[in-house]
């Protein structure tokens, strides 16, 4: 027999004065680093284990019935958070399949701009040409399988650091070294193998299915009804556009399934109350709201009258938008934050934020300072909480939970795409 033991635990070191918003350098749980969206994950440990869970990943998924209505509904059971066969398939059928968010297009600006990422083992390049043209390409040199280029910048063309072999920012092979006497070589047939790029808004999307036609450069309009559906209007009536400006980037390494982060972001404000005293200050939970698309959920409630004069940073309304399967826009006030949840583990993930400011604002640092130190005792709030659920998810006390049916319709559509997404063959 086991026993469970309930500790008590001091809360962790406090959150610092922010002297210095562009520069601030926390805990490295809480680490602010202003840098290309990158995910430290060499490979994928756990595909290994896909073929022989084949059978118990179709278990896991007929343990959850979309079908059921809401109300009656249970949740998924705690083996989606757990089991490492289950992330594979969801990098095969989800990840791997549609667009995803890897940056902003404020780091491809200008030609010869380019910023390098990881996603599962797919390594990438984001980069403008000097016509002004986007490209994305798999960032692997094609002689010996070395990393091409690291970390973000201006760049003319990217030559290999490991035997020099150079490719223009439109991908083709310019030059390769030390190849006298090779045969059957043709050096068009070696250019950088492209993927297919897109920018919506202020974000640069690529997506690796290797069932998609290569188009490199999609259109905003087809990557919006692909990615958002019918919301993507509604989005863009409510300023997520590309008139707010670049702040900062802070990443969270979180040791919790990817998905717990979701299901937090969209249990419809329930936690706000009993988790964030201080967020729960500023708003009207009792205006909170959801609205249901095709692959996004729109949450949104209204601002409680600031106690003081000071300019508050939620204005007069907030809108938390969630685009299936990771992706999350606030916007609040000047501000807009967006938050890209990346698996690392079945029990790890990386929660990359980006703040965005309306630009009659960018020299108040002292709004700023506040904001973003408001922002990050939330983050630290939500990081105890999601470290929690995993551990729960993880005893053998818990399998399947509840929902709340007036409040969480946005978590249970996130669970029945997604549900429906792993099936699709």
């Amino acid at each position: 027999m086991s026993f469970g033991v309930v500790l008590c635990l001091r809360s962790p070191e406090p959150i610092p004065k922010i002297l210095n918003w562009r520069s601030y350098s926390p805990s490295p749980r809480r680490r602010l680093q202003i840098s290309p969206v990158c995910v430290a994950y060499s490979t994928l440990p756990f595909a290994k284990d896909r073929a022989s869970g084949a059978g118990d990943v179709r278990r896991m998924l007929e343990d959850f019935d979309p079908t059921i209505p809401l109300p009656e509904a249970l949740t998924p059971p705690s083996s989606w958070y757990t089991d490492p066969s289950f992330l594979a398939l969801e990098f095969e059928r989800v990840f791997f399949r549609g667009w995803q968010v890897v940056g902003y297009i404020e780091q491809v600006k200008s030609p010869n701009d380019f910023f390098t990422g990881r996603f599962g083992n797919v390594e990438f390049a984001v980069c403008r040409d000097a016509s002004g043209e986007l490209h994305a390409f798999h960032n692997v040199c094609r002689h010996h399988a070395s990393i091409l280029a690291s970390g973000s910048g201006q760049r003319s063309c990217f030559e290999c650091p490991y035997h020099g072999w150079t490719y223009g920012l439109d991908g083709q092979l310019l030059r390769a070294t030390r190849i006298t006497g090779i045969k059957n070589f043709n050096k068009n047939d070696f250019g950088l193998l492209p993927l297919n790029v897109a920018s919506w808004g202020p974000f640069v999307l690529i997506n690796v299915d290797k069932n998609m036609p290569i188009k490199q450069k999609v259109s905003s309009e087809v990557v919006g009804n692909d990615w958002l559906g019918s919301a993507s209007q509604i989005l863009s009536a409510n300023g997520i556009d590309t008139s707010l400006e670049y702040v900062c980037r802070r990443k969270y390494t979180i040791e919790c399934n990817w998905k717990v982060f979701c299901d937090n972001y969209l249990d419809g404000g329930y936690h706000v109350v009993y988790a964030h005293g201080g967020l729960a200050s500023g708003l009207k939970l009792d205006s909170y709201t959801t609205r249901i698309y095709e692959k996004v959920s729109i949450q949104s409630c209204e601002s409680a009258p600031a106690e003081s004069n000071d300019l508050d940073r939620l204005g007069s309304k907030a809108l938390y938008a969630f685009v299936y399967p990771n992706f999350m826009i606030n916007r609040y006030g000047p501000w807009m934050d967006t938050n890209l949840a990346l698996p690392l583990g079945p029990n790890k993930c990386q929660v990359i934020f980006d703040y965005f400011l309306d630009s009659s604002m960018l020299n108040d640092e002292e709004f700023i300072e506040r904001s973003l130190k408001e922002s990050e005792t939330v983050q630290m709030e939500d990081i105890t909480l999601c470290e929690g659920v995993q551990k729960g998810l993880e005893s053998p006390a818990y399998c399947s939970g509840r929902y709340a049916p007036s409040i969480e319709m946005a978590m249970h559509h996130f669970h029945c795409l997604h549900h429906a997404c792993l099936r699709d063959e």
